[in-house]
């Protein structure tokens, strides 16, 4: 009989001692999980909603209720102007609404600069940045770039005109102005080219005192600047000699020459005194 309780003895202590270790391991395990789940919850990436267009949205159009939605977004890249608030991207239920500035495609941002305020209309005042006036320069297939002119594009002017009886010189007035309307339109999604009366540039005002003063006095040119080109054209002047390679020819200076000073003598010839010029002596 004690030889049987010791064995159960034994046997209990092993059984005993093997479940603590398979605890301790199932303990380690949740241990090491919970670690990896924290570390993971750790790298995701904070989120916050924005609205996104539900459809694809043309220029002009009112932006409506249905048109958009509130989907998370990634907080460190929020570009900005989104509307994260109903009320405040369709104020007063939406009972001015919005118009659209650019075209959308279905679930892209909704953003301020691509959306007119409540009410207001979608014309080329709502396009003009802050303290900067509308000018229209009149155009025509050769002026104009051929029709391939769209509002958002940016252009070069150049002047070609004569002054005080000169030759005939073009010149770089203004660089890197931006169009925001072509004709009657300031849609920029608009397709294929169109052969234009007018371009309504935006300029400040000393700008548009250059184009109107330039326009009136000769013809303006536009060239089209490339979309991802930030340089700045440096000042160009062209005449014709310059393009035809021809020198100006030196001014010669007109000496005066100095009086001569005339000696003369006088000798009667019956009633009259006659006065003969000789060659002087000192």
């Amino acid at each position: 009989m004690r030889l049987l309780f010791a064995f159960v003895l034994l046997m209990g202590l092993g059984l005993a001692g093997f479940a603590v270790y398979m605890v301790q391991g199932y303990v380690a395990q949740y241990q090491t999980a919970l670690a990896n789940e924290q570390a993971e919850r750790a790298k995701q990436i904070k989120l916050t909603e924005v609205y996104i267009a539900t459809r694809a949205l043309a220029y002009g159009e009112e932006l409506m209720v249905e048109d958009a939605k509130l989907v998370p977004w990634p907080a460190e890249t929020l570009p900005e102007g989104v509307f994260q608030v109903a009320e405040t991207l369709f104020p007063e239920e939406n009972a001015k609404p919005r118009l659209v500035l650019r075209a959308m495609e279905a679930n892209e941002p909704l953003l301020a600069v691509k959306v007119t305020q409540p009410g207001e209309d979608a014309g080329i005042t709502s396009r003009l940045s802050k303290g900067m006036r509308a000018f229209a320069i009149s155009v025509d297939v050769s002026s104009g770039v051929s029709g391939f002119l769209r509002p958002g594009d940016r252009v070069d002017v150049y002047w070609t005109g004569s002054a005080r009886g000169k030759a005939k010189v073009t010149k770089l007035i203004e660089a890197g102005v931006r169009l925001i309307a072509v004709d009657q339109t300031a849609d920029s999604n608009r397709q294929g080219p169109t052969i234009a009366r007018t371009v309504t540039v935006e300029a400040s005002p000393q700008q548009v005192a250059t184009l109107a003063q330039a326009q009136s006095t000769g013809r303006l040119s536009l060239s089209l600047v490339g979309a991802t080109d930030e340089t700045v054209a440096a000042a160009v002047e062209i005449d014709q000699n310059l393009l035809l390679g021809i020198e100006d020819e030196e001014e010669q200076e007109v000496v005066e020459a100095e009086p001569q000073e005339i000696c003369t003598i006088r000798t009667r010839r019956g009633a009259d005194v006659v006065e003969i010029p000789i060659p002087c002596t000192n």
